[in-house]
């Protein structure tokens, strides 16, 4: 276990101000160091243009159900669903995520060390990696809400103190995503543009930013201007399917309105070289659970 740093070095990334702004970002999107993994060398050329690529079939249909019987128990356990680390939605009550998974449930965290994961977070990062944030996101059908434009990178650097976006997100579907149930949005190319967003953080912002976020999310005419220049695309594919996306790349996900939900795994490897330091733009750190400042690498 290591602490989190007292000081850090200078904010390159500044935000939580009076005003947005839209910034040049000034580190790589796949960074050298690590020469040998399962992404090709296609597969990184696409992530480091749009900031994501996507794989069908990372799990096998045989891991899909294990994974999914495994979200059903989960969710209905009481003990689970009273623990402070489970999200649930505002007015129904359903589960909406269920955080630190990958120290709490032996499927996830032997999975997040097989090699065919693994491997290929280092490759991107560069270096060893550690968890920084894991959970499982459940979005039931029908009253299944979404998420409003973000960069997750924004917040974890102005309420975690990560000082660079060198992470990398890993969402790994265990429902078939339609372009109608919710499926994620995101902007490809944009990743290379962090948007400083207006306004301060609030005391235990998490609390509420976990089931909808207002602070730390763009201006309307910011996202106007990223979705003008890059675009649009959407995660679909069937159950198995995944989606490594860039840490700064603007994303978001509509309501769910159809009878079928939409489930995944969602992992996040941060570089053992980029740890955490005391918040950039809040009082105080998140809770463990939503941030983790156990930096011990990965291995198998």
């Amino acid at each position: 276990m290591t602490s989190v740093q007292k000081t850090h070095t200078e904010d390159r990334y500044p935000t939580r101000s009076s005003e947005s702004a839209l910034l040049e970002r000034t580190d790589p999107v796949v960074w050298p160091g690590v020469d040998n993994g399962p992404a090709s060398a296609a597969e990184l050329a696409e992530h480091d243009e749009k900031g994501f690529h996507v794989l069908t079939g990372l799990l096998s249909p045989a891991e899909v159900q294990q994974q999914w019987q495994e979200l059903q128990r989960m969710t209905d356990d009481p003990a689970i669903r009273s623990d402070e680390r489970t999200v649930v939605e505002k007015g129904t009550e359903e589960v909406r995520s269920i955080f630190d998974v990958h120290r709490t449930n032996r499927l996830i965290a032997d999975l997040i060390r097989q090699p065919r994961i693994l491997d290929r977070a280092r490759q991107i990062l560069g270096s060893d990696v550690y968890v920084h944030q894991s959970r499982i996101n459940y979005m039931p059908g029908f009253r299944g809400s979404g998420f409003y434009w973000h960069s997750d990178f924004e917040t974890w650097h102005a309420e975690d103190g990560m000082p660079a976006p060198r992470a990398v997100s890993l969402s790994i579907a265990l429902t078939d995503n339609y372009p109608f149930n919710g499926g994620l949005m995101v902007m490809p190319g944009a990743q290379r543009t962090f948007i400083s967003c207006a306004g301060e953080t609030p005391e235990d912002n998490y609390k509420s930013s976990l089931k909808k976020q207002e602070v730390g999310v763009p201006s309307e005419d910011d996202i106007s201007k990223l979705a003008y220049e890059h675009g649009i695309e959407q995660f679909t594919g069937p159950a198995g399917s995944a989606l490594w996306f860039d840490s700064n790349t603007m994303h978001g996900s509509g309501n769910n309105i159809t009878p079928y939900p939409r489930s995944n795994i969602f992992i996040v490897f941060n570089s053992v070289e980029n740890t955490l330091h005391e918040p950039f733009a809040a009082n105080q750190p998140r809770p463990e659970f939503v941030a983790s400042h156990d930096f011990t690498p990965l291995s198998r």
